[in-house]
């Protein structure tokens, strides 16, 4: 469960970047960071269901505070 919430962030990190450098190159002449944007968030709405998911059927428990 660890890798797969590793690469979730690493692929919102990369969609946030990619659309730092669309924003940077094109100069808001298309919508290339819009899209690069909608991805992002798509990718974290899906590892926040995804750890829903996985802490209802038991792969993640709470640790609480020590």
């Amino acid at each position: 469960m660890k890798i797969i919430v590793a690469i979730a962030f690493i692929l919102i990190i990369g969609s946030l970047a990619s659309a730092l450098v669309f924003l940077m190159r094109d100069k808001g002449k298309s919508n290339r960071t819009v899209q690069a944007l909608a991805l992002r968030v798509g990718f974290s709405v899906t590892l926040f269901i995804l750890l829903l998911i996985a802490y209802k059927l038991g792969y993640i428990q709470p640790t609480g505070i020590r």
